[in-house]
């Protein structure tokens, strides 16, 4: 029966008892479900209701896509085999999207020239798409992103394919025969390039026209409407000069793939995208945090740089890892961070080149990598709205800083306006005989990387307006640049001097050295090139 009430409290004070004033206790139910358990086999996926649905819309994705039609396996013939892949798709808050289940054919076991032939696929360039989020933050345009479902089912194939009926889903009726493919599967060699070249062909008749700079980056430009698309696989960036020109881009990509637009980009490719009134925010910190997770140093004491002044390794100056795979997949992981992270461009590329032959104290500096982003996991790249349309870079490298063949580091960044678009921290590919030279290298891999990003401005309508000012803080260098004079000390850099002196020709002007740029010597006309400033700092 229920229990009476407590007597009233005998003290002065005046309280919700005395008052009257009673509320039924209120018990929370502290039990979370959990999420299904990614299963082993695909009978044990049966089981679960959750993967179970998955499986079902996939299968019927790919039924509804006519992706095969079944048939007798000819004789000899290669039968390609798959298997069920499961994963949790999570949001950029770490909670739970979907239960997302794929069919995929085990690719490895296609014969070449019999069931696939050409297998290469463009993948958008990262400073691609940090110039076209910046240019698009400049003119205040909408950023959206779309995702495409069962992408490279839309891809037909041209080679013959035959395939096993997924494992749980073999019809009842035919269970001997095979599936004859007419679109292209996950796991197939060719699947990333059937699925670009169908995307390619629609979208040039929507309007669009392909980069040359960059196959994944397509333009459409009607009278003052422009809009800029990007293609990473499956993933888009799409912007527009108006909201009604976005809208009516995304009805017509509808018509034709199956797609669905998430709204203002705010998490792409495992980046976090934060957009301001100045400014838009990219951060991989969600990314990272699961990196530090694998490798097991989620808990790990954070330390303030990545890297000692000893940060050059040698290949054999201690005992080699237990576990290659582990440091190959932390330093693939690594290398991906430095999409937003320039500040550890340097470190990753020193540990990547260890991959081959990972050593105890490569090791180590793996992990001092990890315990810096650990302290720094909120850090990324700060893209401003307020930003001109001129480029700027900046070039250096060290002089024989690898111990074990002396060969160079060359290292350069490149703003467009305020904003960094490009960077690179690289490994020369022959020794420098002299500082001179290795600095006169990096010179020539920054004016090489500025001439793509001068030709990608010019496709995307926003040509550069006034010279392109590199910066090298190497005298030698820059008299070099300026008489180049083929004696002893840079007979080995002909290469490098020969690609500037077609890019750039020197003229003294106000205390530093002003080039041409000819960006293409048969398109081009002088009158119409382009200049590149060239100068030195202390």
């Amino acid at each position: 029966r229920p229990r009476a009430p407590p007597p009233p409290p005998s003290h002065a004070m005046a309280t919700r008892a005395k008052q009257g004033i009673v509320q039924p206790k209120k018990i929370f139910d502290l039990h979370v479900e959990g999420l299904s358990p990614i299963p082993k086999t695909y009978r044990g996926a049966l089981k679960d209701p959750n993967w179970h649905s998955a499986m079902v819309e996939e299968y019927g994705a790919l039924l509804s896509n006519n992706t095969w039609d079944l048939a007798d396996p000819p004789r000899n013939a290669n039968i390609v085999t798959g298997k069920w892949i499961y994963r949790h798709k999570m949001k950029s808050d770490g909670s739970l999207d979907r239960y997302k289940a794929r069919w995929v054919l085990r690719g490895f076991t296609q014969r070449e020239g019999i069931d696939f032939d050409e297998t290469f696929n463009p993948v958008v360039k990262p400073a691609t798409i940090r110039t076209v989020l910046s240019l698009a933050l400049s003119s205040d345009w909408s950023i959206h992103q779309l995702d495409v479902k069962n992408a490279f089912l839309n891809g037909t194939l041209i080679d013959t394919v035959y395939a096993r009926q997924p494992s749980g889903f073999t019809d009842p009726r035919f269970p001997d025969k095979v599936c004859r493919l007419n679109k292209s599967l996950y796991g197939l060699k060719q699947a990333p390039r059937a699925w670009f070249q169908r995307f390619a062909s629609f979208i040039a008749s929507v309007g669009f026209i392909g980069s040359k700079s960059d196959s994944s980056l397509f333009v459409y430009r009607r009278g003052a409407d422009m809009a800029y698309l990007l293609l990473y696989v499956d993933d888009i960036i799409l912007t527009a000069s108006s909201s009604t020109l976005l809208h009516s881009l995304i009805a017509s990509l509808r018509t034709e793939f199956s797609m669905t637009d998430m709204g203002d980009l705010h998490y792409f490719l495992g980046i976090s995208v934060t957009r301001s009134k100045d400014s838009l925010f990219l951060s991989q910190e969600k990314y990272a945090l699961d990196l530090l997770d694998r490798a097991g140093m989620l808990q790990c004491k954070p330390i303030s740089t990545p890297v000692d002044t000893t940060s050059k390794l040698s290949a054999k100056s201690s005992d080699p890892v237990a576990d290659p795979t582990e440091y190959r997949s932390i330093a693939g992981g690594l290398q991906y961070l430095t999409f937003t992270r320039p500040d550890i461009s340097y470190a990753v590329q020193q540990i990547c080149l260890r991959m081959h032959d990972p050593r105890a104290n490569h090791l180590l500096l793996v992990k001092r990598v990890l315990r810096y982003i650990r302290g720094t996991t909120g850090h990324g790249l700060t893209l401003f709205r307020r930003s001109s349309n001129k480029l700027l870079a900046y070039s250096d490298a060290d002089w024989a800083g690898c111990p074990d063949t002396r060969r160079s580091t060359s290292g350069y960044c490149v703003f467009l306006g305020t904003n960094l678009v490009s960077w690179s921290a690289k490994r020369q590919h022959t020794v420098a005989r002299s500082s001179a030279e290795a600095e006169y290298r990096a010179v020539a891999n920054v004016v090489a990387e500025t001439c793509w990003l001068r030709q990608l401005l010019q496709e995307l309508h926003r040509p550069v307006t006034g010279a392109t000012v590199v910066f090298c803080d190497n005298v030698s260098s820059v008299y070099m640049t300026q008489n180049p004079v083929h004696h002893q000390r840079t007979k080995h850099v002909e290469i490098s001097i020969y690609t500037l002196c077609e890019t750039v020709s020197p003229q003294a002007r106000s205390g530093f050295f002003t080039f041409r740029v000819l960006l293409n010597l048969r398109t081009f006309s002088p009158k119409d090139c382009h200049l590149l400033s060239f100068s030195g700092f202390s």
